[in-house]
């Protein structure tokens, strides 16, 4: 197998994990809790969807032709509190997510070292998609942290539980 389908398989796969770990930690909480904010003007769960949606849906929507900073993007508006129910949360974070994985699943290897843009800077693919690697995962921390706050100690882990590695390793190798 070539290294960029390598590459692309091991981007998409990241990036599925960290939708599954928002998606889990939303789930757990109601639309009270996703629009919470701690103290200090940070940004509420709903919020970071709604910017990770746009960010998305902005970057991804006709990836190879047009700017990956639409016209019609408002970022300054997914950081505003707005009177959203958690369905519709979800359906924001599906449709940036379905959106931004299925350009990357439709990219050719041959595509990798095209050139796009994003605010007129020129990137190569694999530049883009690698600032979304660091771009999405930071915002899911993010909510994952938001929730771990807002749960306290109701939360479960996502991954392995503190004091679990011996056990997780165990079960993982047998030893």
């Amino acid at each position: 197998m070539a290294i960029q389908s390598i590459y692309l398989q091991s981007a998409l796969k990241r990036l599925e994990i960290h939708r599954e770990l928002g998606l889990k930690t939303m789930q757990r909480l109601n639309i009270a809790q996703l629009n919470w904010n701690p103290e200090g003007a940070p940004n509420s769960i709903a919020m970071i969807v709604k910017h990770l949606h746009g960010n998305m849906l902005s970057r991804w929507t006709d990836f190879l032709t047009t700017d990956g900073e639409k016209p019609g993007r408002d970022r300054d508006l997914e950081f505003e509190e707005s009177d959203i129910s958690a369905e519709q949360l979800l359906q924001l974070w599906d449709a940036g997510w379905d959106c931004m994985l299925n350009a990357i699943r439709s990219l050719q290897e041959t595509d990798l070292d095209r050139t796009v843009f994003i605010r007129n800077e020129p990137h190569i693919v694999i530049d883009a998609i690698n600032r979304q690697l660091a771009h999405v995962p930071y915002h899911v921390g993010q909510i994952v942290f938001l929730g771990k706050m807002i749960l306290k100690d109701n939360w479960e882990s996502l991954s392995i539980p503190k004091g679990g590695s011996a056990a997780y390793n165990k079960a993982k190798t047998g030893n």
